[in-house]
């Protein structure tokens, strides 16, 4: 029975059929998304719409309405009302024109309206004819004002549009006391309008901003499956872990602990290598279960699993014994008082350079086995010097591994980057590898793991 599952072309795609996709969302939802408040104030309406034709349609719109309006508001106040043409132009201007500014900033553009919608009113009292039209806010006034509400439901806050109409209710009753006789007032009608322009913009606004929270939070919820899906695939993985190379280091650990008993009149020098290589297996399955509670991703887990002491450099000695024992010559060079230097370092210093020693020894082993190799740990007040040299493999050794994929000096490097050090590996010009890092033992920018 083999140790790994065996997965099946397309067998993930049959277990987790594709997820239909949601109907998109109607017209009103898409408007109401894109007349959603702008991020800048003054940023135009639909300044976020992905075409040009549709970033333009507000000042399209509101540049319609200005130039019929301008006209109309002038003939009208000219004729119908009986004002003179000087005042009847700039109160057309005045009326009509800051209209453009709407797109962009509402709120000063509304404040510039009423201003003049206001003297108008006060100037349409002595008008020759204003007893047989409504006052104070002649029909053109009003439909200005209403285009003028619409931009401000569109991107104003609540706050900000109930303070807008109730202040055209003030102004509204405040010129009633003015009201000339025989007028049909509109302040009631414009109160009336102006709030339910106001609610009705309000309220697409609102739902636009509603549309984009949800795309946001389907986003989170996005994200929240991705690092759910790598939680159990780290998970899976270390399953498999335990189930295959675990399963094998606890076999090789019994045969190497019971040899002596099976085999009886073993000789004492084939004792001592395997005992070391029981010691090794039990050495192995140990990092292999602190490895194994850290894929498994629970906090408690791993804080518990963090309780093991990690080795350091106090332990190369042992390292390197180790590596000879099982026919590397090699050759350490610690000087007496390193490694009780090495104790005051930071963990992540002592513990990577354990671990680089480590990995250039299984890489002479794996690829250069029998080679000459010298290892050097020198540790001073800033920093921990580690070099690793091997020369080039015997001739009549083959071995082990004729490639590799590299992932033993990413390793390296990664260690070195996570403590501030640097890193210096590569080939020897007499066929050997040479591997040299340098740690700092006080360095402000180094990330804690």
């Amino acid at each position: 029975m083999s140790d790994t599952p065996r997965i099946r072309p397309g067998r993930q795609n049959r277990e987790r059929p594709r997820k239909p996709e949601a109907a998109g969302p109607g017209a009103p939802a898409r408007l109401g998304v894109l007349l959603r408040t702008p991020a800048r104030a003054a940023e135009p309406l639909l300044a976020q719409a992905p075409k040009p034709w549709q970033r333009m349609l507000p000042f399209t719109i509101v540049g319609v309405f200005v130039v019929t309006l301008l006209p109309v508001t002038i003939t009208v106040l000219t004729i119908n009302y009986g004002l003179g043409g000087g005042w009847s132009g700039a109160l057309g201007v005045a009326q009509t024109v800051p209209l453009l500014l709407a797109v962009t900033r509402p709120v000063r553009a509304w404040a510039v309206v009423l201003l003049a919608d206001t003297v108008g009113a006060l100037l349409l009292i002595q008008a020759d004819k204003v007893a047989t039209y409504p006052w104070p806010w002649p029909p053109m006034t009003i439909v200005g004002y209403l285009l003028l509400m619409v931009c401000l439901g569109l991107r104003e806050s609540v706050r900000t549009m109930v303070g807008v109409w109730l202040a055209t209710g003030v102004v509204g009753v405040a010129l009633e006391f003015l009201r000339p006789a025989g007028t049909s007032t509109t302040s009631a009608l414009l109160f009336v309008l102006a709030g339910v322009v106001l609610a009705l913009t309000g309220a697409l606004r609102g739902y636009g901003d509603a549309q984009r929270r949800i795309a946001e939070q389907e986003s989170i919820s996005e994200a929240e499956r991705a690092r759910r899906t790598l939680l159990e695939e780290r998970a899976r993985i270390a399953r498999e872990l335990h189930d295959v190379v675990a399963h094998h280091m606890s076999v090789i650990t019994v045969q190497a602990d019971s040899a002596p008993y099976r085999l009886p009149g073993m000789a004492e020098p084939v004792r001592e290598e395997f005992a070391a290589i029981a010691a090794s297996a039990r050495e192995s399955l140990g990092e292999m279960r602190r490895l194994l509670t850290v894929l498994r991703g629970d906090g408690t887990e791993r804080a518990e699993g963090e309780k093991a002491p990690q080795p350091g450099i106090d332990r190369l000695q042992q390292l390197v014994e180790a590596t000879v024992r099982a026919g590397q010559p090699v050759e350490l060079s610690l000087a007496a008082d390193a490694a009780g230097a090495a104790r005051t370092a930071p963990p992540a210093v002592d513990l990577s350079a354990y671990r680089i020693v480590q990995e250039a020894l299984a890489n002479v082993v794996r690829h250069a086995p029998g080679a000459e190799t010298r290892v050097s740990v020198t540790v001073d007040a800033d920093e921990v010097l580690v070099l690793v040299v091997n020369g080039p493999a015997r001739g009549a050794v083959v071995a082990l591994e004729s490639s590799g994929t590299g992932h033993g000096l990413v390793g390296m490097r990664e260690r070195v980057r996570l403590t501030g050090g640097t890193l210096d590996t590569g080939p020897l010009p007499d066929g050997g590898f040479r591997v040299a890092a340098r740690l700092p033992l006080n360095d402000p920018t180094r990330e804690t793991t």
